[in-house]
């Protein structure tokens, strides 16, 4: 069953097509890496299914419901009810420490919970880094702990923009296992890359060039 479905997408700018009649859908439970060269549209379509921005022509159904033509607050809600976002760039509050910058996600969801927020940094790796601030914790840790905040809310779907671009190999992997091990729990995982590694850890590629579906890859791995 699909819990995301883009049917017949456009983004217009002026004379530009960021995304040019784009359908993807994606079910529940899977993992999908979204990639292409620079100026394909990845960042455009992450935009749109996070509920960042609308797009110019077609249909999007987050869980049934199209929300193309939501209005902000009803897309800002949906955002913070469903989705979970990571980024490349942390956006950590900086002299807030690790738990209560994961606290903040709960904060704009209902109510901050200090021992909910501390389970979510242990199933990182990162309890006993709680009390640290942003500036005391490598870009790994950093990373790690955006995992989190965006779990506290066991949102449905876990959009990820880069989320190992800034990091070495050895953190790119232990952020890796963890997308695995929520890929085995049943989260939906959609994954923006310029990483062919970290693509090939997903179920399915989606590659994009000139703001259109180029081609689409299975990893056979996963094939029963």
């Amino acid at each position: 069953m699909a819990l995301l479905e883009l049917k017949n997408i456009s983004k217009i700018y002026g004379e530009l097509k960021a995304l040019d009649n784009v359908s993807i859908h994606v079910d529940k439970g899977e993992w999908v890496a979204i990639m292409g060269p620079s100026g394909s549209g990845k960042s455009t379509m992450m935009n749109i299914i996070g509920c960042m921005d609308k797009p110019t022509r077609g249909e999007v159904l987050l869980d049934g419901e199209d929300i193309s033509r939501l209005p902000g607050k009803r897309l800002t809600d949906i955002r913070r009810d469903k989705i979970g976002l990571i980024f490349q760039q942390f956006h950590m509050v900086t002299y807030l420490t690790a738990v209560e910058n994961v606290m903040v996600s709960q904060y704009y969801h209902s109510m901050p919970d200090e021992q909910e927020a501390l389970e979510a940094l242990g199933r990182v790796g990162l309890r006993e880094r709680a009390k640290h601030l942003p500036s005391q914790l490598s870009g790994g840790e950093q990373q790690r702990v955006c995992v989190a905040r965006a779990l506290i809310n066991h949102p449905e779907l876990i959009l990820a923009d880069e989320p190992t671009g800034n990091l070495d190999e050895a953190n790119e992997n232990i952020v890796l296992d963890l997308f695995r091990q929520l890929h085995r729990e049943g989260t939906t995982l959609i994954v923006v890359t310029h990483d062919p590694e970290v693509a090939d850890a997903a179920q399915r590629t989606i590659v994009l060039e000139h703001g259109k579906v180029a081609r689409e890859v299975v990893n056979e791995s996963f094939a029963d």
